[in-house]
């Protein structure tokens, strides 16, 4: 070996030792403690590059004695929460642990905002009691009005039941023979053209762009790489060209004013906000992208997920046909079957049981939020201004401590009162361990409408269809694969292989969500 590259080699070799140590070094005796990286302060960002959710997931359940810990990342700290406890204190702390001031960003990478939108969105974005409110902070109020527990969110549930009762329906009668199909792609079709018909009415872009739909799950399939925001149009090539397809779109919906004459009235509201505060239609339209995005694919994965699981397991899906019946009146003329929503909601407690489990084990998404100030986190932890915290839902989703043994298996007895392993169902977990929805400020607003449209489309299909593998020799054979957690977790993962059954109509008759 030359003298040069052997110096070159200790140089080298010095430099590496000295920033492994460096990035172990903690900004405050009372700072989580740090794990760190093999690769100091890059490797956790190429991790998540590489692996997605896996990567922190694994360090996670890794450190499992560590309630939260640091991931040393250049000119910042990661802080990640593993204990359902203190994810419940760091909801708490919403005036400076918030999630708000990352948005703008996130979103401008996201949906290709324009810099003069991103402005806008920046105005009073996380105001205080009293102090005038922006754009963010007007439409944070109207979703959670629209879409908590009342009458408007009864009629929007109503009206999304309906419009997927009637594909199911409608599907269902021309389905003369037995057809094979890829079931995530067959939910997703019908979600995803239901949503778009009842949100935005019958001149929704998707209807009049029917390319559009492959072109959004294009858009929904590359957000990671939009959300690295690095040259998109180059390096995300698909889901940049179907995000602007659907953004002009959106455009041309807007500009001819179907929106005031089809649309929902959430909708509507959402449009007549943005132009309060100032933004053009190419801007709502972009916005509008960001909540239909919201109506479709946790909706479409989670019945995915649920569809197969039950019917997956033989003794599961006659629990939930036995179940069902209490919910549906038949109409002895016509044959007509009315799927009550009011009976839904209290007579399949199995159903509920597996709508839960199936979030439980495909959510591995994290709650982020900004420190925006040096705060003590529960009297113990110091956290640095300018951090990241994420509530690492996949870690404590995955936790035998907190849901029983074997928590890597799907099993709804875990939210079943007579269920094995009924932890959950009986009071024994933290309400801050079940992370599907998120939690405090970021709650999601729309989880009682999802949870409504989840039950009543599953429950169409249960009573619709008889669904048996490919070849036809029977449901028991049903695979259940493994799901993709080498993605950002940014919603329900989806599987890691395509799953092909085959479909057959086993009561055809009309079904009426009332």
């Amino acid at each position: 070996m030359s003298a040069g590259l052997a110096t070159t080699l200790a140089v080298l070799s010095a430099l590496y030792f000295l920033l492994y140590r460096l990035q172990a070094v903690k900004n405050h005796p009372n700072e989580p403690p740090i794990v760190p990286s093999w690769i100091p302060f890059i490797g956790p960002l190429f991790g998540m590059v590489r692996e997605g959710g896996r990567h922190v997931k694994s360090i996670g359940l890794r450190n499992r004695d560590k309630p939260i810990f640091t991931l040393p990342v250049p000119r910042s700290r990661i802080y990640v929460v593993t204990d359902p406890a203190l994810a419940a204190a760091v909801q708490r702390a919403s005036k400076v642990l918030s999630f708000t001031p990352l948005v703008p960003d996130l979103t401008r990478r996201v949906i290709g905002l324009s810099a003069d939108t991103v402005e806008v969105l920046r105005q009073n974005i996380d105001p205080e009691p009293g102090e005038p409110r922006g754009f963010l902070a007007d439409m944070h109020d109207m979703l959670y009005a629209y879409l908590g527990p009342g009458e408007p969110l009864n009629a929007l549930s109503l009206g999304a039941a309906r419009e997927l009762g009637r594909q199911i329906t409608a599907h269902a009668a021309q389905l003369k023979a037995p057809e094979t199909v890829n079931l995530l792609a067959w939910v997703q079709h019908f979600v995803t053209i239901g949503t778009a018909q009842y949100l935005y009415g019958p001149e929704n872009p998707l209807a009049r762009h029917p390319a559009l739909e492959q072109g959004f799950w294009d858009f929904d399939h590359g957000l990671g790489r939009l959300l690295l925001g690095i040259a998109p149009a180059l390096t995300a090539r698909a889901p940049y060209r179907a995000r602007e397809a659907l953004a002009v779109a959106f455009e041309e919906y807007l500009s001819a004013g179907h929106h005031e004459t089809g649309a929902s009235t959430i909708v509507q509201r959402r449009v007549e906000i943005a132009h309060q505060h100032g933004l053009s239609n190419v801007a709502t339209a972009r916005s509008e992208l960001s909540f239909l995005f919201a109506g479709i694919v946790n909706t479409a994965t989670t019945t995915f997920w649920a569809v197969l699981q039950v019917f997956a397991r033989p003794e599961l899906l006659a629990a939930v046909r036995a179940e069902l019946p209490a919910a549906v009146v038949e109409d002895p003329a016509t044959g007509e079957r009315r799927l009550s929503m009011d009976l839904l909601k209290g007579a399949c407690p199995t159903l509920h049981a597996v709508f839960r489990e199936c979030l439980r084990v495909g959510s591995d998404n994290y709650s982020t939020r900004l420190v925006k100030s040096d705060m003590m986190l529960a009297g113990q932890w110091h956290l640095k201004a300018g951090s990241v915290v994420q509530i690492a839902g996949g870690v404590i989703h995955a936790d035998e401590g907190i849901w029983g043994a074997h928590a890597d298996v799907f099993d709804p007895t875990r939210f079943l009162k007579d269920g094995e392993s009924n932890k959950a169902s009986e009071g024994k977990v933290h309400p801050a361990a079940f992370r599907a929805f998120g939690g405090g400020k970021t709650l999601c607003p729309g989880r009682h409408f999802a949870t409504h449209e989840i039950l009543a489309f599953v429950a169409m299909i249960v009573l619709t269809f008889d669904l048996e593998t490919a070849d036809g020799a029977g449901a028991t054979r049903i695979s259940v694969p493994l799901k993709e957690d080498r993605v950002l977790p940014v919603h329900v993962l989806e599987p890691r292989t395509d799953v092909y059954v085959r479909v057959k109509v086993r009561d055809g008759r009309r079904i009426v969500v009332v």
